[in-house]
């Protein structure tokens, strides 16, 4: 289920973008907004206490105490991620929230494969803490889901074709699957896997917030943003 979960999200999204053609931007940016809240309630209260947690432990002595400085070293994976995935933007244009910039694309049958490395990579890292913690899946699935269906309107309205449209969001949507099987089969990912888990808390944490505050034109709450919000700390909490 947690492979198939990130997988399904971005194939549905491909298929509502391509048969039903969506149009109404308002309610895209509700639901970026409770993918944006529900992914960064998860990261909040279930991922970054565990990375914490597993980080204490291992920097414990044989008395039980904590002999290095694990708050910190940590707290500067997490900004490594930020700042990772602020210089994956620079190439994906803001994609990963829904961002995308028609100019310089419009009716070009280019492949855009700078964006595409950018949120294969993206992707990929996204998929690493879902291995151990296997709820991360709902938050994914549920934060790629309006995701392709923008990225899929914006590459047909571009003039790519759509036999590369088709691969470029299959290979979007295995990305995030592939990461968790990496995850869970390469020893040295395993070994470090509290400071790379750090690393996607950067990245989600950029993620999401932006999310949230570019879901409204402005950057204006509004009460039907404000409750989907909540809605998604709720879902996360119970989760």
């Amino acid at each position: 289920m947690i492979y198939l979960l990130p997988l399904l999200s971005v194939i549905l999204g491909y298929a509502i973008a391509l048969l039903l053609k969506p149009s109404n931007r308002k309610n895209l940016k509700l639901l970026l907004a409770f993918s944006g809240s529900f992914l960064l309630s998860l990261t909040v209260l279930h991922l970054l206490p565990d990375v914490y947690e597993a980080s204490l432990h291992n920097h414990a002595g044989h008395d039980g105490h904590n002999h290095g400085h694990s708050h910190s070293s940590i707290g500067l994976f997490i900004m490594t991620g930020i700042i990772f995935q602020i210089i994956l933007e620079y190439f994906s244009k803001g994609a990963e929230h829904g961002h995308v910039h028609t100019h310089g694309h419009e009716h070009s049958n280019a492949m855009p494969w700078l964006l595409f490395i950018s949120l294969c990579i993206h992707a990929l890292l996204e998929g690493f803490p879902v291995s151990h913690h296997n709820h991360l899946a709902w938050g994914i699935a549920i934060h790629h889901l309006p995701i392709a269906i923008i990225l899929t309107a914006f590459f047909i309205n571009s003039g790519l074709n759509k036999t590369a449209v088709l691969l470029f969001m299959m290979a979007f949507a295995v990305m995030t699957p592939l990461g968790t099987l990496l995850s869970e089969q390469l020893h040295f990912i395993s070994h470090y896997y509290t400071e790379i888990s750090a690393v996607v808390i950067g990245i989600l944490f950029h993620i999401s917030s932006t999310i949230i505050f570019e879901s409204s034109e402005g950057h204006k709450f509004n009460l039907a943003k404000l409750l989907v919000i909540i809605l998604g700390v709720i879902m996360a909490y119970f989760l």
